[in-house]
């Protein structure tokens, strides 16, 4: 099944979104039903100030109980911009104990190897960089671009690839914050990505089972028992207890790309010249991006973008800029020869 195709589709007058999305509509004006339903539903500076202070309160509770030998955050770390920011934010904003840790899909872009280290350092933070065998990842990745391996409501936020490399990310994560007991896991989502309300937030051992079973299912038809390490098991998932509470702090701070790329170069970090306007640090992103388009007729970041438009963290040319590019053939041939597609 294919989303409508169109080489040049209408656009939003309002955000980014293009006729080709799922779902849409417009009005006379070109104004799309997501934008006409919008009512600022970004969060307020007062829930801002209410999630915060959750974390705070957590935060002192968890001081007061953990042991002196553990970490107080593990970190999603995969040397981006965002996730960069986020780790300087636990380290000098709150003053707590993190643990970086990475995933290396194989398409790391050196310049973020280079970040990651500089910045861990400057940081002194504690770095874990997990690197699965490349032959499975990239049997996975070379599947991913050709079949439908999930609902297609989960492809209008994300495309085939990228949702099976985040999925084996958040569930290495999880498990290895239930093994090592660290209480908070930390994510530099954008608020476009995640909503405020979501920010703080226990993860659910129930709900995690079944979201960790449509992601794992796939991939296992594919790489077999291979990747039962970076999956959270049976025995941990009837221990609810030990579970650690998510928080993506972007989204009860104040998001501004242009500040947040001034902070980190300031502890060590460059932008990366060879990934795609919607990443820093992936070197796959633009043929998966492209791989989307081309299957689905509209790009996998678009809701993100369009909800940060509509927000008015980015303006709406910003936006276009990120989604309409003109198509970057070398980073995606580097892709596809890597893979063997």
């Amino acid at each position: 099944m294919s989303y409508k195709q169109s080489t040049n589709p209408k656009i939003c007058t309002r955000c980014i979104l293009p006729e080709t999305f799922p779902g849409i509509s417009f009005n006379d004006e070109g104004i799309c039903n997501h934008c006409r339903r919008y009512r600022g539903q970004q969060a307020t500076e007062e829930q801002k100030k209410k999630y915060e202070q959750k974390f705070l309160d957590l935060i002192h509770e968890s001081t007061n109980q953990r042991i002196s030998q553990s970490y107080d955050v593990l970190m999603a770390y995969s040397g981006g911009k965002d996730s960069t920011y986020t780790l300087d934010v636990f380290v000098n904003r709150y003053n707590l104990r993190v643990l970086a840790l990475t995933f290396d899909n194989t398409f790391v872009s050196k310049q973020s190897f280079i970040n990651m280290q500089k910045v861990c350092e400057n940081l002194g933070v504690d770095h874990l960089i997990i690197r699965p065998d490349p032959k499975m990842l990239r049997n996975i990745f070379r599947t991913a671009a050709k079949e439908e391996l999930y609902s297609l409501k989960t492809l209008e936020r994300a495309s085939t690839i990228c949702t099976s490399c985040i999925g084996l990310v958040k569930s290495l994560i999880l498990r290895t914050a239930i093994e090592k007991e660290i209480p908070f896991v930390g994510f530099g989502w954008s608020p476009g990505q995640a909503p405020v309300q979501s920010s703080v937030m226990k993860t659910n051992a129930a709900l995690m089972k079944t979201t960790q079973k449509a992601i794992y299912e796939p991939l296992h038809a594919i790489a077999a028992d291979a990747i039962n390490p970076c999956f959270v098991t049976d025995e941990q998932f009837d221990n609810p207890e030990k579970f650690p509470w998510n928080i993506h702090p972007l989204a009860f701070l104040d998001y501004n790309e242009e500040k947040i790329v001034e902070r980190n170069n300031e502890i060590g970090w460059i932008k990366p010249d060879d990934t795609d306007p919607n990443s820093t640090n992936c070197l796959l992103n633009a043929y998966a991006n492209q791989v989307h388009r081309i299957k689905y007729g509209f790009h996998p970041y678009v809701w993100e973008i369009a909800n940060m438009v509509r927000a008015g963290i980015l303006d709406r040319q910003e936006g276009i800029e990120k989604i309409y590019p003109p198509e970057n053939e070398e980073m995606v041939d580097y892709a596809k020869q890597e893979l063997g597609n």
